[in-house]
């Protein structure tokens, strides 16, 4: 099969090298363009990269010869999408807000289509927030999208925050199981590698809790509201409901954001053991179409008594799984449990490679 051309915007920073490390190999994407700040246009993947590479495994020697193109130039990419070369954007952008949304937009109103990972376009009410195991029929409102913007091939879908990985999954499938979900108390401990890099200096951190991270729990009790939402009148509607309220902490871990939860129900409530069954037996679309990136296990449920923990969990299934553990009775609310994910795979480069692989198999590249 015939892969896919496609690009990564902001190619050199953390979360772009994570989109380069991701798709090496990928069978149906390869990276065929990259492009990053104006200072680093011109030059070649590996020069830039010199000394600069952040992961543990070597930067792959298959971008290693491309030219790094300005992030802002979208004639480039719009030129390289006329020849066949370019199919739609990874957005890794790392700017101002109203920046990466104006710049997003462009690229989608040259025709090609943005998966992105910033938040700029995560509150336009015609931009579906994908966690593809929630919410894949967000992506009706892409037909909706394109029409109000007159956009003939771009579009753009976004992936939420990183920290509500953790737990919207396991939330999800309380919720499909039949359960209302009427109130949560979230307290998360987030990785140092969710500032990005070199993200919170050394002596802040080590020995310490940071809590206070700006912006983050406005996110955390905003954004499952519109993964909960419906598609009305061509624009996503807000659920009601769960009311959520958050602590958002930096602790000094490099990887993986664990999140401890309390839950209360509506009038039906599950027993410990019916939530452990319906975590464990959890299944959806990614799976079902078999996403190469898909968990094949999404929610992961342990019963040690100290589990999960980011060193030990946060790799499950090549980074992609949620784990939950400390299953058990809440005195105050109904239920209380803890949940991990890895934020800088599932919760950044990874998710973005899963909604890309959604949007492939219904449709929407070729």
């Amino acid at each position: 099969m015939k892969k896919i051309p496609v690009g990564i915007l902001g190619a050199t920073g953390m979360v772009g090298q994570n989109y380069i490390a991701l798709l090496s190999g990928h069978p149906w994407f390869e990276v065929n363009y990259a492009a990053a700040s104006p200072r680093s246009a011109g030059k070649r993947y590996g020069e830039v990269m010199a000394g600069r590479w952040l992961l543990p495994k070597a930067s792959p020697s298959s971008v290693a010869d491309l030219v790094v193109e300005n992030a802002n130039d979208v004639s480039r990419a719009a030129a390289a999408a006329s020849r066949g070369e370019l199919a739609f954007v990874f957005s890794a952008l790392e700017m101002g807000k109203e920046e990466t949304a104006a710049l997003e937009e462009s690229y989608a109103a040259a025709g090609i289509p943005v998966v992105s990972n910033a938040s700029a376009n995560r509150w336009a009410d015609d931009v579906p927030m994908l966690i593809a195991e929630v919410n894949p029929g967000h992506t009706d409102i892409i037909p909706f999208q394109q029409e109000s913007r007159g956009w003939k091939k771009g579009f753009i879908v976004v992936k939420p925050n990183c920290s509500i990985q953790s737990y919207m999954t396991p939330v999800w499938a309380l919720l499909q199981a039949g359960y209302e979900v009427k109130r949560m108390v979230v307290t998360t401990m987030q990785a140092v590698s969710g500032a990005g890099y070199p993200g919170v200096p050394s002596l802040d951190v080590i020995d310490n809790v940071v809590p206070y991270i700006g912006g983050e729990e406005e996110k955390s009790e905003l954004e499952p509201l519109k993964i909960l939402g419906s598609i009305e009148g061509g624009k996503i509607k807000k659920a009601a409901a769960p009311l959520i309220s958050a602590h958002c902490n930096r602790v000094p871990v490099t990887n993986g954001h664990m999140a401890a939860v309390s839950v209360e129900f509506g009038a039906k409530k599950p027993s410990v053991e019916q939530v452990k069954q319906i975590w464990a037996n959890f299944h959806a679309l990614p799976q079902e179409l078999k996403l190469p990136l898909a968990p094949e296990q999404p929610i992961i449920v342990r019963n040690e008594d100290n589990r999960p923990q980011p060193s030990k969990d946060r790799d499950a299934c090549k980074g992609m799984a949620v784990s939950v553990g400390r299953i058990r009775p809440c005195p105050v609310f109904d239920l209380r449990f803890a949940g991990l994910s890895h934020n800088t795979v599932r919760g950044a480069a990874g998710g973005g490679v899963l909604n890309a692989e959604l949007l492939k198999a219904k449709g929407y590249f070729t």
